[in-house]
Parts: structure tokens; C-alpha cells; sequence
């Protein structure tokens, strides 16, 4: 394990480049895959990303940067996954197995596929053929742009690997980033996939008016609906109230820094959700993990009214007025 040290990050968009810049602080050089080769050019030149978190700095000979991923996972031991879910498959077409050969794989999605109804873990271990014990999530609560800002945050590395999850934990520890492990690969992965959904919702009702008393009565039944899930999903023993499950959610629907909040609070004001889209232009993932959420608890059919709500109102078109009215007449 003590050789796991080539390290890439795939992903050129906000959360992949404070990846690279943490990961700087513990090794002499990182494998950086970014799609954009314009973004690299610039990278190269400048030492900072064109698009996204420009205020952090890089030293250029710290980076390996190419469009060629089948280079970079070739040049890795460790890999860290960071684009959107939604392009996920997109993004690893004409990669196989035999790439990810004897590679740990840790998941900094925050999303799920919408092609498969599937979390990352799920899809890296059905697509590539990576045992389970080595794919690991990287948790929050943590924003991007906090972490541009060397403001002190904390990661849960989750993997039912104990001796990966800590490595992983090693090389992301450092003076503004404190880490723990735990082995709720899959609990702590449907978890950060349910909070932006949650998060949609807070932004829904911010932007109708709803004030913070009913916010708080809000994000209280909404770690309920992701403890109810989780446990149905995957029935092991876990503290919903630590930092991984109630602490992401927290900072993800409160926080002026979450995407998914903004997206909802467009929508509380009126907007569509093409032009909320348009108007953002960065991925909102509680927005194609609605639906997804929405097709899997059909399955197992636990009472989940707030995602229901965010489901009426993103994908049937119901005012938003009105079905928060509704949910608001069934929390307690």
C-alpha cells in the first residue's frame, strides 16, 4: 500500500480542481485529466483553472495535465473521479477493464447516473470490474470554493476497505483539511446523493418565502428520509447524526455555496428549470437525482414525502406554491 503513491483526478470542474490543489499539499506531482484542452493550455501558462475556483494557484511542475485519459489512468495508482454524474459514461467511453487493472478508485461524485439509476460505486464496479473493498467515496461536508479559501473542512473517506479509506484519508489530510474513515461505502454514497435533493428543496422554499423556522422543521425531516432510505438500501448499523450524512446535508442546503440550494431558490422564484439551467450554467446534480431517487423507491417504497414534493414540482410541472403548501401540512 505504502507504494500507492501516483495519484490522478479526473474532472476539470470546481470540486476536481480543489481536489488537485489539496492532494498538492502531500505529493510532488499529480495526474490531472481534464477534458478541455484549452483549459490546460491555460493551466500550463498561467497555473490557475480559466473556469472554475481561478483564485487558486498552482505550481505548473507539480501537474501532469492531458485530454488522454487512457494516458492518465495508465500513470496512476490511485484514481479520484470528479466530473458529473450526468457525463459520467460520457466521459469514460472507450474505457475497459483492463484500465482500471489493480487501481484503487475513489468516487468524488456527488451525483448519480441517470443511464443506470446507479451510484458511482456501483457503475466503476459494474463497468470496470473494481472489487467493492477498492472503491471508496470522498464525503463531505466540504465546498469547493471553501477549500480555495483554505477555510478549515472535513472529509469522510468511505470504503468497505479499511486500508484504502485510510490511505486515501492520508494523502487529503493537511492543515485545512481534517479526514475520517468509515467503511458505510454504500449508505454514505446514497446519502450525498439524497442531500442535494433536500437541498433543492430548501432553495424551493428560500425562494417562496419560507423563513428559517420552517427551514429547520424542513432539514430535520429530511435526515429522517435519508436515514429511512439508507437503512431499506443497505441495513447496517450507522450514525446518521455525524458529519458524513447530517453534516453534508446541513452545508449543502443551507450554505449560499451549494448549486443545488441556488437551483431550487430559482425555481421557488418562477424560473423553469431550463432556464434555471441556462441561467447557472454549472450542474445542479439534485436535479437528475431527483428523478433517479423518484424510479428506485418504486422499488422499495419508503415514505419519502420532500422527495415526492421535489418530483412533483421539477418533473410534473406542479406550482411550487402549491406542493410546498402540501408538504408543509404533512412535516412535523
Amino acid at each position: 500500500m505504502e507504494q500507492a503513491n501516483r495519484i490522478a483526478v479526473i474532472g476539470g470542474g470546481s470540486w476536481a480542481t480543489a481536489l488537485v490543489k489539496i492532494l498538492c499539499n502531500n505529493h510532488d506531482q499529480v495526474y490531472w485529466w481534464m477534458r478541455s484542452q484549452e483549459a490546460i493550455d491555460h493551466l500550463e501558462r498561467f497555473g490557475h483553472n480559466p473556469k472554475y475556483l481561478q483564485s487558486v494557484s498552482f505550481k505548473t511542475e507539480q501537474l501532469v495535465l492531458s485530454t488522454d485519459l487512457k494516458t492518465i489512468l495508465a500513470s496512476a495508482e490511485v484514481v479520484v473521479i470528479a466530473t458529473p454524474a450526468a457525463f459520467l459514461q460520457e466521459a469514460f467511453e472507450g474505457i475497459d477493464a483492463s484500465h482500471f487493472a489493480n487501481k484503487i478508485v475513489f468516487s468524488a461524485v456527488k451525483g448519480i447516473i441517470p443511464a443506470y439509476n446507479a451510484i458511482p460505486a456501483r457503475f466503476i464496479h459494474k463497468s470496470f470490474d473494481v472489487p467493492y473493498e477498492k472503491i471508496g467515496i470522498i464525503s463531505g461536508p466540504c465546498h469547493a470554493e471553501e477549500v480555495a479559501m483554505e477555510r478549515l473542512s472535513y472529509l469522510t473517506l468511505a470504503c468497505q476497505g479499511a486500508t484504502y479509506a485510510q490511505l486515501m484519508a492520508d494523502k487529503l489530510s493537511c492543515r485545512y483539511i481534517k479526514t475520517t474513515t468509515s467503511d458505510d461505502l454504500f449508505g454514505t454514497e446514497f446519502s450525498a446523493v439524497l442531500k442535494n435533493v433536500y437541498a433543492l428543496a430548501a432553495g424551493i422554499c428560500h425562494g417562496l418565502g419560507y423563513g428559517d423556522n420552517f427551514q429547520a422543521v424542513l432539514i430535520s425531516n429530511a435526515i429522517q428520509e435519508i436515514e429511512k432510505f439508507i437503512d431499506v438500501i443497505h441495513p447496517v448499523h450507522r450514525d446518521t447524526k455525524t458529519s458524513a450524512y447530517l453534516g453534508d446535508l446541513l452545508v449543502t442546503a443551507y450554505s449560499s455555496f451549494s448549486r443545488n440550494r441556488t437551483f431550487g431558490f430559482m425555481i421557488g422564484k418562477g424560473y423553469s428549470v431550463k432556464t434555471a439551467q441556462l441561467e447557472m450554467n454549472m450542474i445542479a446534480e439534485g436535479y437528475y437525482a431527483t428523478k433517479c431517487l423518484w424510479e428506485i423507491n418504486k422499488k422499495f417504497q419508503v415514505d419519502m414525502p420532500i422527495l415526492q414534493a421535489v418530483y412533483h414540482i421539477i418533473y410534473e410541472k406542479i406550482s411550487p406554491a402549491v406542493e410546498m403548501k402540501l408538504l408543509a401540512d404533512q412535516l412535523a
